[in-house]
C-alpha cells in the first residue's frame, strides 16, 4: 500500500522509516514523503493512481494541511485517496473543518504508532478484499 506522509518536520521521515521498518522490508507499506503541501500536490500529480492514503500534518508553513485536504478532495479523478489529518493541537475548529473538507480520520501528535499500524493493516486488508 502506497502512503504519502506530508509534514514540514524533516525528522518525520526517519521516524516513520524506523517505526515501520519491518512492514517496509516486507513490502506491506511503501512510504513517500513530502515536506510541504505544495510538494505533496506535485507528488500526487505524478502518482495519483498509486497513492492509497495520505497522512498530513495540519499546521505547515505555506499551504496548510487543511488547504491540501481541500485540494485533494476536490480533485479528479474520483475516488480520491483516503486522508488522515495529524495535529499537535486538539482543537475542535481544526477537527470540524477537516471533517467538513472530507478527512477520513484524525490523529493527534505524538502519533501512537501501535494504533496507526493497526489502522493501516486494517485498511490494507480491506483494500485487498
Amino acid at each position: 500500500m502506497k502512503i504519502l506522509v506530508v509534514d514540514d518536520e524533516m525528522d518525520v521521515k526517519a521516524l516513520f522509516e524506523q517505526r515501520f521498518r519491518r512492514e517496509i522490508r516486507n513490502q506491506e507499506f511503501d512510504f513517500a514523503f513530502a515536506f510541504s503541501g505544495e510538494e505533496a500536490l506535485v507528488y500526487l500529480d505524478a502518482n495519483k493512481k498509486s497513492t492509497v492514503l495520505i497522512l498530513s500534518d495540519i499546521n505547515m508553513p505555506g499551504m496548510s494541511g487543511l488547504q491540501l485536504l481541500e485540494a485533494i478532495k476536490g480533485s479528479e479523478p474520483k475516488p480520491t485517496p483516503m486522508v488522515m489529518m495529524i495535529t499537535a493541537y486538539a482543537d475542535d475548529d481544526n477537527f470540524n473543518t477537516a471533517k467538513q473538507l472530507g478527512a477520513d480520520d484524525f490523529l493527534h501528535k505524538p502519533v501512537d504508532f501501535v494504533a496507526l499500524k493497526e489502522k493501516l493493516k486494517e485498511l490494507s486488508q480491506w483494500q485487498k478484499s
